[in-house]
């Protein structure tokens, strides 16, 4: 089963291998690539916002289930997913590639002190990358400026930190007028990446545990953390529907 549907979002089913199969075919052709990992809080924006639905579903040329719950999903109601593909493990293996051949990378997002540290570390540690853009997500620009902005400095990947779906929005219109480029949503992947923020252990990554890690480092994610709970229940109520 190569798609999986959960809640309305059409996620592609391969294991993390076969999807880097799939995005070195895709750059070695040069094709426009618009990526979208989707955790249950963008499956539960997008049940309310049908824009986002249609970016997701019409745009994207790739979704990855990027969240255990929507592995979990896929048990619940009987189609399974092959495995969990974060964004964060994509961001960094394609920063591999663009450093290994050498490709044009821009990125847009966070705060304008962890912008210049991921700058910083790519400079130092990805030194083959050609970095031809970078800001914050600070812009007032709105966002088919912004989109032009980027395709000026021709881009071979293009990775995005300012939240969902504005992340989306941007990406598609970039998608829509064909950059012959990687487009990636990352979230939160750039505090990460900067390490103002660190990654779960890898002994929480195994167990799924992730969500829990970062609740316990950041108690005030608590309310967006409800929304998990609440994508359980309404898988549950979707799968006796059908």
């Amino acid at each position: 089963m190569s798609k999986v549907e959960v809640l309305g979002i059409n996620f592609d089913n391969y294991s993390l291998e076969q999807f880097k199969n799939k995005l070195i075919s895709r750059i070695d052709s040069r094709l426009s690539t618009f990526i979208v990992t989707a955790n249950p809080e963008i499956v539960m924006l997008a049940q309310k916002d049908k824009r986002f639905l249609k970016i997701i579903n019409s745009k994207a040329d790739i979704v990855t289930a990027d969240g255990i719950g929507i592995v979990l999903a896929g048990k619940m109601q009987k189609t399974p997913i092959n495995e969990r593909v974060t964004g964060y493990d994509l961001f960094v293996w394609l920063l591999h590639v663009a450093n290994l051949r050498k490709l044009k990378v821009y990125l847009i997002g966070a705060k304008p002190e962890v912008i210049q540290a991921v700058k910083n570390k790519i400079d130092s540690e990805y030194s083959n990358i050609e970095l031809v853009g970078y800001e914050d997500g600070y812009f007032t620009d709105d966002l088919d400026k912004v989109a032009n902005r980027i395709a000026a400095k021709k881009p071979d990947m293009v990775f995005a930190a300012i939240g969902f779906p504005r992340q989306e929005q941007l990406l598609s219109i970039l998608r829509k007028n064909n950059l012959p480029a990687i487009m990636m949503g990352v979230g939160g992947s750039f505090d990460v990446f900067s390490g103002k923020t660190k990654r779960a252990p890898l002994i929480f990554q195994k167990a799924h545990l992730e969500w829990f890690y970062r609740l316990l480092k950041e108690p005030t994610r608590f309310k967006r953390m409800l929304v998990l709970p609440q994508f359980v229940l309404e898988v549950r109520r979707n799968k006796k529907q059908k």
